[in-house]
């Protein structure tokens, strides 16, 4: 029987994803575990304020001086991935075309590096929130955990399903899901090709056929991933075995305070959040566009303006930096306007408030979607929307007192639940379960 177990975070080197892996962290810790996180030398020193061990990883490919937010959001925009006119199946196709060779050569360095860590670290289990199978994981030994911090289709690519990353309704539109999904099949096939060649050289099992877009199989120990249970697709389909479903992966952030600005307290109107996430707030012409709509409304905004923050100004009813306090900021407001990333779509859940969700890439487009056809936002196209559009469906969801009183109901659920608390036990009870049958 362990007592202080030692977990080993190996996550997306991208800002949501870290994010989601510290809110594991959290309660790991809490629960008087040591956690170690590898990531790249762009973290340094991001990560000790939780009580994490840093162990950095050096790419040749990155600037490893470099914010990683801005690192992904350039990466993304220079190959296309993100911008006008793109449609789901072009992000996909862009984004499968143009990144995922170099994503590849990454994940196969990780794997280098890990394969050399894992025996100086020692971890009890490893919690792996990754797009690729990484071989020195799978052939060390040690219990595994596969963290989902996207949408959960993007694990359960099942024909009961809308096809991930396609933004597609739930209900109906089953030709353009058959459509999407044999798209996706094709033009993600030659990575799958490429990714099971390396994992046949290093002499573990090739990828199962139930993912497209995830290069990496269901751990044989445990699965998990944070959504929450209203907006989830378990009224589609139940989960497959050994799947574990949170509300949310949030981090706390107890340590930063935040207070509604001298600039915005006074006046009058609803507080309203508006963030694209660091990849979608680096279209500096898109953000003035919206912002200038913004400008127009009789509410006041909050606003996380991202890495190229320098380079457009805020009207007089908002109130901005590159990043704010995310987790402070939702407690505050009246309205979410998001990108509908994994991670604010379920915070602004935990906080119970209305969302206009504007995809841009990848699972975004699924959780808009998602949030849209369950009534609790409004989906709209973050370079196509008219100003009446967008004026109107804030208004539109500040006014609707019916959809308001069911967020609350929701929100004193989850809070109430405290789903995440329960990781610490069920990796204790995996830990032990393999120490049993191993000894």
């Amino acid at each position: 029987m362990h007592t202080k177990l030692t977990a080993l975070f190996v996550p997306i080197d991208a800002v949501g994803h870290v994010n989601a892996a510290i809110g594991q962290a959290e309660v790991l810790i809490l629960a008087g575990h040591r956690v170690v996180f590898a990531v790249s030398d762009q973290w340094r020193g991001r990560l000790t304020k939780y009580g994490i061990e840093e162990v950095l990883l050096h790419y040749d490919t990155y600037d490893n001086d470099k914010d990683p937010a801005r690192e992904w959001a350039d990466r993304l925009q220079d190959n296309g991935v993100i911008k006008k006119d793109s449609t789901a199946i072009d992000n996909l196709i862009n984004m499968t075309v143009n990144l995922m060779p170099y994503m590849i050569e990454n994940a196969k360095v990780l794997d280098t590096l890990l394969a050399g860590l894992i025996p100086k670290i020692k971890p009890d289990v490893i919690l792996v929130d990754h797009g690729f199978e990484l071989t020195s994981v799978v052939k060390s030994g040690i219990p595994w955990v596969l963290v989902n911090s996207c949408n959960p289709l993007v694990h359960f690519d099942y024909p009961e399903l809308p096809p991930p990353l396609s933004g597609l309704p739930a209900v109906g539109h089953r030709d353009e899901w058959k459509a999407f999904r044999a798209q996706a099949v094709k033009v993600c096939q030659p990575i799958r090709d490429m990714i099971n060649k390396y994992l046949n050289s290093k002499g573990v099992p090739l990828l199962n056929d139930n993912k497209f877009v995830m290069y990496i199989n269901n751990s044989k120990y445990l699965n998990i991933y944070g959504y929450p249970l209203e907006l989830d697709y378990q009224d589609m389909r139940p989960l497959p075995p050994n799947w574990y479903r949170f509300d949310n992966l949030k981090r706390t952030e107890k340590g930063q305070p935040f207070d509604i600005p001298v600039t915005l307290r006074d006046r009058p109107g609803k507080l309203i959040y508006f963030s694209l996430g660091s990849m979608g707030s680096v279209d500096v012409e898109n953000m003035k566009r919206l912002v200038t709509i913004l400008s127009k409304s009789k509410h006041r905004f909050i606003v996380s303006k991202g890495p190229k923050h320098t380079e457009y100004e805020l009207p007089d009813n908002m109130w901005g930096a590159a990043t704010v306090p995310q987790i402070q900021v939702l407690s505050l407001v009246d309205l979410v306007i998001t990108h509908g990333g994994n991670n604010t779509t379920t915070e602004t859940f935990y906080f119970g408030k209305p969302m206009i969700v504007m995809p841009l890439l990848a699972d975004q487009w699924d959780n808009a979607q998602r949030v849209h056809e369950k009534g609790f936002g409004i989906r709209l196209d973050a370079y196509q929307c008219s100003e009446s559009e967008l004026l109107t469906a804030i208004d539109k969801l500040l006014n609707d007192k019916k959809l308001i009183e069911n967020l609350k109901t929701i929100s004193k659920r989850i809070q109430s639940d405290n789903s995440i608390a329960k990781l610490p036990e069920l990796i204790e009870k995996l830990v032990n379960k393999h120490d049993i049958n191993n000894n």
